[in-house]
């Protein structure tokens, strides 16, 4: 089953039972949405099985690519999980009136773990945003390892140009240089990533024809304005602009993912995350699971979509002012 939400910038299309996924997003007269090989969702559990939607759900006691010894399906168990308990909700806030989708999918494996995931997603009347909450409580009598990450994957813009508050050097990027094993990379693509490896911001320009095939993941650390809010642009040659915000402070992990294949041509231009996108062992010895306690919840909030010329020049110059302190 869908569900479209729509005001008079764009809609929505979501996926109100499973995984509460907005498979489709179209804003200021364009599709954001990655281009993949599925026309439409499929009713599976499988993350590859239906793979194409805008916005994903990853976690929550495991996400990103299993390692050799990791037991979990890839991105975990809330990317297509089943949702009981559903609501539309027809409101009214300090922006104005809103519609929204909220939910609760409880996943409870024996001696394993018993939480409950919360979503909603929230559009304004006169918005060409979304708004995300995210809460993930702990109903186990023992604490709880948590792992989330946002999958917001955008169309990429030949000759779109990548802005954020994430500085240019190896302290802040780090490039994946493994692949998951289904991949075959070609030598061109090899060249490429090296070429990323050695200068950062070799990345930051989308040029029609790059070889970016299978993917690039980086994995990043974003600065917050005094708000307490990272940003990321993407900036279209004609000016416009999508973007993601996030707290660092609830995911302190920015990630990026882009892939620009024949079948499938997407812009993860920032997934928030609690880790790296390794998998649970890897998140593990690094220190990097988020302790939940018994009954306690985990919370974090995006936002994230569509903005014209003006907003994205202004968007610009705040992120460039905020690249520019302490230097």
């Amino acid at each position: 089953a869908g569900l479209r939400i729509s005001n008079a910038k764009g809609e929505i299309v979501m996926l109100p039972f499973q995984g509460q996924q907005i498979w489709d997003a179209t804003f200021l007269g364009r599709s954001l949405t990655m281009r993949s090989m599925f026309d439409e969702p499929v009713a599976t559990r499988d993350y590859l099985s239906n793979y194409g939607a805008f916005f994903i759900h990853c976690g929550a006691t495991a996400m990103g690519n299993p390692g050799p010894d990791d037991r979990h399906p890839l991105h975990g168990d809330l990317p297509n999980a089943p949702y009981q308990d559903v609501q539309l909700i027809a409101g009214s806030n300090s922006e104005g009136p809103f519609m929204a989708l909220t939910g609760r999918c409880r996943q409870t494996v024996a001696f394993s773990h018993d939480y409950v995931m919360e979503p909603t997603v929230r559009l304004q009347l006169d918005a060409s945003s979304l708004a995300v909450d995210i809460v993930i409580e702990n109903l186990k009598r023992s604490a709880m390892e948590l792992m989330y990450l946002a999958h917001i994957n955008f169309k990429p813009a030949d000759g779109g140009r990548l802005v954020d508050t994430v500085a240019d050097d190896s302290a802040d990027i780090v490039v994946r240089q493994t692949l998951p094993p289904f991949f075959t990379p070609s030598e061109s693509y090899l060249a490429y990533r090296d070429a990323v490896v050695a200068d950062p911001s070799r990345h930051r320009l989308l040029t029609k024809g790059e070889p970016i095939d299978p993917e690039l993941v980086l994995t990043m650390r974003a600065k917050a304005d005094p708000q307490g809010w990272a940003h990321a642009l993407q900036v279209h040659p004609d000016r416009t602009a999508d973007f993601v915000s996030f707290r660092p402070d609830e995911l302190n992990y920015a990630v990026r993912w882009i892939t620009r294949g024949a079948d499938q041509d997407a812009l993860g231009l920032v997934l928030p995350a609690t880790a790296e996108p390794d998998g649970y062992l890897a998140a593990k010895e690094r220190g990097r699971l988020v302790r939940v306690a018994p009954g306690e919840k985990f919370r974090c909030a995006l936002r994230f979509g569509a903005m014209d010329a003006d907003a994205a020049t202004q968007r610009e110059q705040a992120i460039a002012a905020l690249r520019g302190e302490g230097r």
